[in-house]
């Protein structure tokens, strides 16, 4: 029987409701009843817009100087003008990831009451439809198979010809055609197009096909679709390509795909699937105890805890394990985008709006990968340094044409087409360190794998140009002599300058999360120019700028400082803490290290959650728990997170944004809580940073017993704890690179030297047994 599951007892009547499927390219999220079954289905390169070059009548430095002129002497406003008028460019042909089409079951049945039962199953990655009638079951299952790239279905009864129904297609855009085929299949071509994210005319094509079997009975085509009467079994499969960055004959891979699928034979297709899947997906294992809610539907158990029963320790796993799954199902090592605003899923509601379902660089896109290697899933970071890669190459045109510097740069947000320049307003579009942001998680995978080939090849490489970029852009203040960025925001916060007759303002110089992120990007630059022993004269133009670059600070108010200066902030209740990036996911700021910045990151955090109009949405209910989790306050980070599942995921646990905020016009799918939700849980049973690996950092108190197994730790290591009343029984750690490390629990603390291949035991002493 599997361990952890999502499953109801009431049929899902839309798609907030329904349980989501993916192989890394295509997603699906199927919803209904017994009566009926709709794939709601999605394809990670499928969108609208086009590659095309940003026009800015900028003069490079000339025109940065000129603004920051105005910015060093007080006067925003005519600083904020200036960079309207050369770093505001024009909405184009940007673009957004759109839903493909919708496949639609229709059944004639009565169902017997009390029957109906529908689930995910997490560890075969399998949805599951149930119920009787007149007494027999009928049952339906789907998958999405990253071994053999398409979608799979299997309806049978356990009486014969008990499975009749109709099938069709509808298309989720306007141009969409569909063909019957054979009388047992339908084929259709679409074209992802829009008009509030371009002009209409242009996106990605698509091709694809659904193709049904059964086993007795008949099947037919009639008014556009299929239908199956009298069936003792069916199989559905259906395969999608587009033509994303792909010459002919793309056209014809959905065939081969489906009739590759046909000669394995569904069983074989199957169980290839699980193999598959497991591989990544059986890495770890937790384990919180079980309570009288672990045998409630997932949906009631979500309830309890909206009402503020979060004492259910296994949803927090079911969470947790629910967030590796969703990595698994999104981004595997071969897919040919990372993860957008809703994984690889769409639900139509972003695409519509001026929102755009698409890589927001300020916190979104990077939590949606925050989980992955402490997770134990490496491969799965592997699109977005791809995109990492690709997005330095477009960003070296932005760099020269906007600032008139060397290397590359991105701002806050970017899309298929790896746009790179400033977004179309400056409050919220000229963050000047997103794409740097973004770059951060190529340290991180390197940190994590101490894979030498990909820091020669792909990390430094990419990393140095960016140096480069900000070596050259960024300029001495010149009241203090540090070296700063700007004009830049702090995503996508205002502030009242000491002069506030002026106003509201967003840009200034010298931002707290520039210099956090650029101080990281410097440091790694530097030591692994020393590694790889190269660019000596580099490594002395990083040694000569860290020592200038600006502190962390605290301001009046005893909080961590959001800008180079303490101003007041216009927005006290804002749904970033983009500052807060020297907590988590940097380590500028720890416990240990920086007692008196992380004082003032909890005063930071304490302020914004004594705002009764604090935007509370998925994203910053999981920061909260990240950041509790980083200042060793497990029992604050457990209720942040408990919040983020009772108040923000719908019954299926997918996350979402409440309306109102940001422009949001309905509760909106974002995938990025799911992610920071599962990386906050694995934060609170093990951190490794700074040389040390911190074993149970931030347990809750609730979790008084338990143990985690497989996560991964800087410095290619894994570990498994287990722990009693709240104190560790016993740790081990599989080191898979020769070095040393401190291991911490507690006030205790031990030094390691571990060889490759060493297996390391530690009692509740952490002494070595």
């Amino acid at each position: 029987m599997s361990k952890y599951k999502l499953w109801y007892r009431q049929p899902a009547s839309k798609w907030s409701e329904g349980l989501p499927l993916g192989n890394g390219r295509m997603g699906a999220v199927i919803y209904g009843g017994a009566d009926s079954e709709t794939w709601s289905m999605t394809e990670v390169t499928y969108w609208s817009g086009q590659s095309e070059a940003t026009i800015t009548p900028s003069k490079g430095k000339a025109d940065l100087e000129e603004m920051r002129k105005h910015f060093f002497a007080g006067d925003y406003p005519t600083g904020d003008r200036l960079a309207k008028q050369v770093l505001q460019p024009k909405k184009m042909n940007f673009g957004t990831n759109l839903p493909l089409c919708d496949i639609k079951f229709h059944f004639e049945t009565v169902v017997d009451s009390d029957s109906f039962m529908r689930e995910l199953d997490l560890d075969e990655a399998i949805s599951h439809t149930s119920y009787k009638v007149n007494g027999h079951t009928i049952r339906r299952e789907v998958f999405a198979t990253h071994a053999d790239d398409l979608v799979a279905s299997r309806l049978w009864g356990d009486h014969p010809g008990s499975v009749s129904f109709t099938l069709g297609i509808e298309g989720r855009t306007e141009a969409f055609q569909t063909e019957t085929v054979n009388n047992d299949t339908l084929t259709f071509r679409g074209q992802a197009t829009e008009q509030v994210h371009s002009d209409g005319t242009c996106g990605v094509w698509s091709e694809g096909l659904i193709k049904v079997v059964v086993s007795g009975g008949t099947l037919r085509s009639e008014a556009g679709g299929l239908v199956v009467s009298g069936a003792d079994e069916a199989w559905v499969y259906f395969a999608v390509n587009t033509d994303y960055r792909r010459e002919a004959p793309w056209e014809e891979d959905a065939k081969r795909q489906v009739e590759g699928a046909l000669a394995k034979g569904y069983s074989q297709l199957r169980e290839d699937h699980i193999l598959d899947y497991r591989e990544l997906y059986a890495r770890v294992d937790l384990d919180l105890g079980t309570s009288a809610q672990s045998s409630l539907p997932t949906n009631e158990r979500i309830q309890l805890f909206k009402q503020g029963q979060i004492d259910d320790p296994d949803l927090f796993v079911l969470f947790f394990q629910y967030g590796r799954y969703l990595t698994i199902a999104g981004s595997r090592a071969d897919s040919p985008l990372p993860l957008n605003l809703q994984g690889i899923w769409n639900d139509g509601e972003a695409s519509r709006m001026e929102w755009s379902c698409d890589y927001h660089l300020d916190t979104n896109t990077e939590m949606n990968y925050y989980p992955t290697e402490i997770a134990n899933l490496s491969e799965c970071h592997l699109p977005l340094m791809r995109y990492i890669e690709e997005l330095s190459h477009a960003g070296r045109s932005t760099a020269s044409n906007f600032y008139g510097s060397e290397g590359w740069v991105a701002h806050v947000f970017s899309n298929a087409w790896g746009f790179t320049a400033p977004g179309w307003d400056t409050s919220w579009g000229l963050n000047v360190t997103g794409g740097l942001w973004i770059a951060t998680h190529l340290m991180e995978h390197y940190d994590y794998t101490l894979d030498r080939t990909f820091l020669e090849g792909q990390a430094y490489p990419v990393l140095k140009e960016a140096a480069a970029f900000f070596l050259d852009y960024m300029t001495i203040h010149p009241s203090y002599g540090w070296l700063v960025t700007g004009p830049s925001n702090s995503p996508e916060n205002h502030f009242y300058p000491s002069n506030k007759s002026q106003g509201v303002q967003q840009l200034s110089m010298g931002s707290t999360l520039d210099q956090v992120l650029v101080r990281d990007l410097f440091t790694f630059c530097l030591k692994s120019a020393q590694l790889l022993d190269r660019d000596v004269e580099l490594q002395k133009q990083l040694t000569d700028a860290i020592a200038i670059l600006p502190p962390l600070q605290v301001g009046k108010k005893g909080q961590l400082q959001e800008w180079l200066e303490d101003y007041e902030e216009a927005q006290p209740e804002h749904r970033h803490l983009s500052h807060l990036f020297a907590l988590y996911p940097s380590n500028q700021i720890t416990p240990q290290g920086t007692p008196e910045l992380s004082a003032a990151s909890r005063v930071t955090l304490e302020n914004r959650m004594l705002q009764d109009e604090l935007e509370d949405i998925e994203f910053t209910a999981a920061l909260f728990g990240l950041h509790f989790a980083r200042l060793h306050d497990g029992d604050r980070a457990h209720k942040h997170i408990g919040h983020l599942i009772g108040e923000l995921c719908f019954d299926n646990l997918l996350t979402y944004s409440k309306p109102g905020i940001a422009g949001a016009e309905t509760n909106i799918f974002v995938i990025d809580g799911n992610y920071g939700g599962t990386a906050a849980i694995a934060e609170m049973l093990l951190q490794s940073h700074n040389g040390e690996i911190h074993l149970l950092p931030a347990l809750p108190e609730v979790w008084s017993r338990g143990s985690i197994k497989g996560l991964q730790a800087k410095g290619n290591m894994e570990v498994d704890v287990s722990w009693e009343n709240g104190q560790l029984v016993e740790a081990t750690i599989y080191s898979h690179t020769k070095g040393s490390i401190f291991i911490r629990f507690g006030n205790d603390r031990i030094f390691v030297n571990l060889e490759a291949g060493g297996t390391y035991c530690f009692n509740n002493q952490l002494h070595m047994v």
